[in-house]
Order: C-alpha cells, then sequence, then structure tokens
C-alpha cells in the first residue's frame, strides 16, 4: 500500500520520534544493502523484502512480539539527572523529582530543542503560547529539577 506524500523511513523516522516501543516490520521490495541499512537505522525492527515466505513473515512477526513483550527499562541520562520513561519517573541523584506530563522534556539525550519543537511538542502545534509563557515554563522545570545545584 502506498502512502501519497511520504515513504516507509519517513514513516518509521517519525514513529520512533513519537513511539520507541511500536515494533516496525518493514516488508519492501527493495533488496539492496544500501536500501536495508537505510530501513533498519531509520527505526525499523526488522526487514523482509519480497518475494518472501509467509511462514518466516510470520516467523519473524512472532520475534516481534517476543521482544516489545519482554519489560524494557530505558533511561536517558544527563549527568546525575536520569529519566526513567517507561516508569516515568526523573531522579536527581538519589533524589526523585515529581515531575506533571508536560515536564517531561528529556526525549533526545545530548540534542538541543529549539523553541519551536518544545512548544509543539508540550502544548501542539494548533496553541498559540506566547514566548514568555515557554520561559515561565522552563524557569519553573529548571528549578524543580536544579534547586539551585548546577549539574556535575
Amino acid at each position: 500500500m502506498k502512502v501519497p506524500g511520504i515513504n516507509g523511513i519517513q514513516v518509521a523516522r517519525r514513529f520512533r520520534e513519537l513511539q520507541q516501543g511500536i515494533p516496525i516490520l518493514m516488508l519492501t521490495a527493495r533488496d539492496s544493502v544500501p536500501d536495508i541499512v537505510k530501513g533498519l537505522d531509520s527505526g525499523a525492527d526488522d526487514y523482509v523484502t519480497k518475494p518472501f515466505s509467509f511462514a518466516v513473515l510470520l516467523a519473524r512477526v512472532r520475534a516481534l512480539e517476543r521482544r516489545v513483550a519482554e519489560p524494557r527499562t530505558h533511561t536517558l541520562r544527563v549527568c546525575d539527572l536520569a529519566l526513567e520513561i517507561t516508569q516515568r519517573r526523573v531522579f536527581r541523584g538519589t533524589r526523585e523529582i515529581h515531575l506533571t506530563p508536560t515536564e517531561f522534556l528529556m526525549r533526545h539525550e545530548g540534542r538541543v530543542a529549539s523553541r519551536h519543537a518544545i512548544l509543539e511538542a508540550v502544548w501542539g502545534p494548533s496553541e498559540n503560547i506566547e514566548d514568555n509563557t515557554l520561559d515561565a515554563f522552563v524557569r519553573l522545570l529548571r528549578w524543580k529539577v536544579d534547586e539551585n545545584e548546577p549539574l556535575n
């Protein structure tokens, strides 16, 4: 099935940005090594090329289901600040920090988010939020996380 205006690579990347836990199996006629590498690097968990054996496809789907069923703890870290994504818990060293759902901004360790990306992630693309609202929000978040302590 073709989706107008977007290809499988773009779909996989978008799913990975939004949700880490969704298993992605690419089923495609593109069978060159660069295509397979590009598909897997875009976020696919598995890659099956046509023609394929239906029995093999079902076995790969079962394998994906097993991987998803395994409990995973995914933790993002910056210095002594840790965000346990699956448990939705945040720690600064040993101190737990209680954050609201909108305060869970630490999504991609090592990358800086633009103001626009933060506004869209927290309030959505249709909201008209003033810059000073974001500034106040970030200031409050920093206070909760730092409690006047610099990152180690």
